[in-house]
């Protein structure tokens, strides 16, 4: 599967992808999972419209109607198609950058699509195989009213709203500009919580923020917490399907305990969660602790639903799943990644504690995230061969789940090719700070000296 990498389609907005190459993904949907109504959604990115129009008009050249929702977040987009028993497609690039663009399917399940569907569509595209209606037989495009409210309906009833309102917190938001901002402040406000907000005006050129909610781009929130006396942070990404959190102190929380902690709360002896590869230790020790299973698989969000799916298929319990960049999903409201839901359940954790102190229960580790970028194929190949090359001469326990982890005990370093950039990206953890910058830097020095060779 090639297309749609470990997170839908992404790419350069205009350059990669296109209004003809979005038609003919509205093609290929159609012809392959259409049936007779499918629903299309986007985030807030300035070329959303265009692109939604092009896979409108796709699915109306092959016979679907089309229930337009506009812009909101992916998880609503996903409700939507669940209720309506329809397939979707979402217009969005998530975490990516504002010039870049792309394509998230969804089944009449409301959950992503499966790696064999999406290889269907891929068939699709690559053999021009769509079925073109009769004139007379072409789609109708109706616009859908209240999607959103019934979003932030959805979310608000999924949690225990009394407990969290009777707690007086205070919530401060960046949802990045992004479709976060058309509903996260409404839900937390309807949860009977204090909303302060930093970027929620919704603006397709990211003014504030690059979406991706990484601590870089997150100083003006830390502040927002420290100035309001906030209980809690919470950040999106462009779609909000991801939240990320800083605590009562204005200091940031790395995913990967978030996560932790979130499993922590509802994983026992009977249930198993799913993760990448490119698990914390984190999650480890509290999956031991509660004499859980931990299932790896390769990075994103397709790849861990679908193990999911086919855990539950065997009639085992996974009551949370997910990765460390805040995409977490809890399988028994839905087997879809929910910022604002992610970060209620997180609200309720706080009735009791405060941030830092619920979060100091996962341990202390640090980690190191890089990336080096690559503009050619050649670049790419010595990329990937010094990554082997490095992992083969190392004493760490190799995992080649998706790219290259080296497991030291005490420590790891993973290289893998992104699914979505034309990037590298290395991930290292450990105890001590120096002992993940040193396995993250000794990969990194490698890999820029193959560039310079290249």
């Amino acid at each position: 599967m090639e297309l749609f990498g470990s997170s839908g389609i992404r790419g350069v907005a205009n350059e990669t992808v296109t209004p003809s190459f979005c038609l003919r993904v509205g093609m290929a949907v159609g012809t392959v999972v259409g049936g007779e109504r499918v629903a299309v959604g986007r985030d807030t990115r300035a070329t959303g419209g265009m692109f939604a129009n092009a896979v409108v008009s796709g699915l109306q050249s092959v016979g679907c109607d089309v229930d337009r929702l506009g812009a909101l977040p992916t998880p609503g987009v996903q409700l939507y198609a669940e209720r309506e028993s329809v397939p979707a497609v979402m217009i969005t690039a998530s975490h990516n950058p504002p010039e870049y663009n792309g394509i998230k399917l969804v089944g009449a399940d409301g959950i992503e699509l499966p790696v064999a569907e999406l290889e269907r569509i891929e068939t699709a595209l690559d053999e021009d195989g769509f079925a073109r209606a009769r004139w007379d037989e072409t789609g109708d495009a109706r616009s859908i009213e209240g999607v959103r409210e019934a979003y932030v309906e959805e979310v608000v009833d999924a949690v225990d709203r009394d407990r969290i309102a009777d707690a007086d917190l205070t919530v401060a938001l960046d949802p990045g500009h992004g479709a976060g901002a058309l509903t996260s402040p409404k839900i937390f406000r309807e949860l009977g919580c204090s909303v302060v907000t930093v970027n929620a005006q919704a603006d397709s050129h990211f003014p504030g923020r690059d979406p991706e909610p990484v601590p870089e781009n997150l100083g003006d929130l830390g502040r927002l917490v420290r100035a309001a006396d906030a209980d809690v942070g919470i950040a999106h990404d462009g779609d909000a399907d991801r939240a990320i959190f800083f605590d009562e102190r204005g200091e940031y929380i790395e995913g990967d305990a978030t996560f932790a902690v979130l499993a922590a709360g509802v994983l026992d002896a009977d249930a198993t969660t799913v993760s990448a590869v490119t698990a914390s230790q984190r999650l480890v020790d509290v999956a031991d602790r509660a004499n859980a299973t931990l299932e790896r698989t390769p990075v994103g969000s397709t790849q861990i639903i679908s193990r999911v799916r086919d855990l539950e298929s065997e009639g085992r319990s996974v009551p949370v799943a997910g990765e460390g960049n805040g995409g977490v999903l809890f399988p028994n409201y839905r087997l879809a990644r929910d910022g604002a839901y992610t970060a209620a359940r997180f609200l309720e954790l706080l009735v009791d504690r405060p941030a830092s102190e619920i979060v100091a229960d996962v341990g202390d580790y640090h980690n190191v995230r890089t990336t080096v970028d690559y503009e050619s194929d050649a670049e790419r190949e010595a990329l990937l061969a010094t990554v082997a090359r490095h992992a083969e001469a190392s004493p760490g326990e190799l995992d080649t789940t998706d790219g290259y982890r080296l497991d030291f005990g005490d420590a790891w370093v993973l290289a893998r090719e992104s699914g979505t950039e034309p990037v590298v990206r290395i991930y290292a953890e450990a105890r001590e700070a120096s002992r993940a910058h040193d396995l993250a830097d000794d990969l990194e020095t490698a890999l820029e000296a193959a560039l310079a060779d290249a």
